[in-house]
């Protein structure tokens, strides 16, 4: 198991049936830029089982913080859900990814559209005081199926707020916009469907998109990654990587099993 660092899980939280976090102790070894994932897992009859996560954590905090969804039938999450504090899970010791600034051209709006458990790299990125001196505007989309699986993003961006370091950076430049698609509630619709039709930005009262002033990151559904893609490269966004910077990038690495 060289490959990986021993972990102990701190806490566990399940927010709701099928959406849980959970907290692990760090190797003061482990260095990531916020927004990259990890491979973590359990061992398993002696063998590791692992899948792509992104830290919710930001790299200056000293535990590492994971958001999960729960599959019934998955390898990995049907056992991973049922882990309490003490137990051990297996962090890989090279963190990768895509949603990193490196990777953006320099821009004034930064969007952060995810759904489900695609909001995790955005919880990390959103604690990091060098995204707010990049950008004057930082929006932060969340979509989900029903109110209830908007929980972790809420309490999240509460308690950022209530934060003595963090709290004045995210009142001045943070916008926080979750949206369900399945149930009544205050902002309404699929995230493609939002920006196409300029409501998103007409709701915060925010100019509509604009390739030379916008930065797009995106993380979640494979439907949602593929439709707004096409949306940004019709309005002329090009994919940023690690080899050249963009208008946007995509992450597809986080968990579905």
């Amino acid at each position: 198991m060289s490959a990986f660092h021993r972990e102990q899980v701190l806490s566990v939280q399940h927010w709701t049936d099928t959406l849980f976090s959970f907290a692990s102790t760090r190797d003061p070894g482990f260095r990531f830029k916020n927004g990259q994932f990890a491979m973590i897992g359990l061992e398993i009859d002696g063998r590791p089982l692992l899948r792509a996560y992104s830290m919710a954590s930001a790299n200056h905090e000293e535990a590492l913080e994971f958001f999960s969804i729960k599959v019934a039938e998955g390898a990995l999450t049907s056992r991973l859900q049922a882990i309490k504090q003490g137990d051990i899970i297996l962090v890989g010791r090279k963190a990768t990814g895509t949603l990193i600034s490196d990777n953006l051209l320099p821009g004034q709006r930064l969007l952060l559209l995810s759904t489900g458990t695609g909001l995790a790299p955005f919880a990390s990125l959103i604690k990091d005081p060098e995204v707010y001196e990049a950008y004057e505007t930082i929006v932060l989309v969340h979509g989900c199926r029903q109110v209830s699986e908007l929980a972790y993003g809420e309490h999240l961006v509460e308690r950022l707020t209530g934060d003595e370091f963090l709290g004045p950076l995210l009142r001045e430049k943070l916008v926080y916009y979750p949206t369900v698609t399945r149930e009544p509630f205050r902002n309404r619709g699929r995230i493609t469907d939002l920006i196409s039709s300029n409501r998103l930005f007409d709701d915060v009262g925010l100019p509509p998109l604009d390739r030379e002033t916008d930065r797009v990151m995106m993380c979640g559904s494979p439907r949602m990654l593929e439709d707004l893609r096409d949306l940004l490269e019709t309005c002329g966004f090009q994919e940023g990587n690690h080899s050249e910077a963009g208008h946007f990038v995509i992450e597809k690495a986080f968990v579905e099993r």
